[in-house]
């Protein structure tokens, strides 16, 4: 489950939806209806939030520095300081549906069919994003394609607002965080890069919150608090190791391999639960 959940929680293709469903199709012994097992997936998260740290462990002691140099001045006047509030304004989106809608999203964990079902939109979302990107690309080849778009430092903080509420759609299992925020990246004007890289940051705050909240749960009598441990180290070793081949891949590469892999693993899902439940 570590493995898998950093594997595929920076690949735009729903680490929460495969964490639901993959158990279901292999009758493995999780229980998604466990109290448990909702603050389990966060502490995965919190593996890979880690491995964002680390990668970006230089950028973050500037954002840091950043905001608080913006907040105590009343004005922005550098890049990092403008990134930093980029930030925070895409962060309270999920924050606040993460408050007051905590009880509904946690039933949808216990449903591999609506992971299922969730996956096939998260794919259709993934082609639609880069469909509506192509409209407005100009130039020939892929290099003279992105050179017309910005890095993350330069969108408005209307467009960081959408991008974070994109996120927010990432607490439906089958939904992918980074998928949804690099295509409302890709909708707000930002090279596939930078949007890949906003996303990143985008998720390390959000992460760090949903682990305050969530882990305090695993500290009870009966969880395996050594395994899961464990679990979560090897979760950010894969997301550390996604993130960089990521990060290059988008240098030239687009959503659509990815949308539709979600819709074929939706839809396979689909037919094993219903021929082999």
């Amino acid at each position: 489950m570590g493995l898998l959940q950093g594997a595929s929680e920076l690949f735009p293709v729903s680490s929460l939806g495969h964490a639901v469903l993959v158990p279901s199709l292999l009758h493995w012994s999780f229980k998604q209806s466990d109290p448990s097992f909702v603050p389990f997936l966060v502490l995965l998260h919190l593996g890979t939030a880690t491995a964002l740290l680390v990668l970006y462990r230089q950028q973050w002691v500037a954002l840091v520095r950043g905001f608080f140099t913006a907040a105590i001045a009343g004005r922005i006047r550098n890049d990092s300081e403008r990134l930093a509030m980029l930030l925070l304004v895409g962060t309270i989106p999920a924050a606040i549906l993460g408050v007051f809608l905590e009880s509904r999203i946690k039933s949808l964990f216990a449903s591999p069919y609506v992971a299922a079902g969730f996956l096939i939109v998260n794919g259709l979302l993934m082609l639609g994003f880069e469909l509506l990107r192509r409209r407005t690309e100009r130039g020939a080849s892929r290099t003279e394609q992105e050179a017309h778009f910005a890095s993350a430092e330069r969108i408005s903080f209307r467009a960081a607002a959408i991008v974070g509420a994109c996120q927010a759609l990432a607490f439906i299992p089958g939904i992918s965080r980074s998928g949804v925020t690099i295509g409302g990246g890709l909708i707000a004007g930002l090279r596939h890069q930078e949007a890949a890289r906003f996303s990143f940051l985008l998720a390390t705050p959000v992460i760090l919150g949903a682990g305050l909240v969530e882990v305090p749960g695993l500290l009870t009598s009966g969880v395996p608090i050594g395994e899961y441990v464990a679990a979560a180290i090897l979760s950010g070793i894969a997301a550390y190791a996604s993130a960089r081949f990521l990060l290059r891949y988008f240098r030239s590469g687009r959503l659509d391999p990815y949308g539709w892999y979600c819709i074929a693993a939706g839809l396979v899902g689909l037919a094993l639960l219903h021929f082999n439940p």
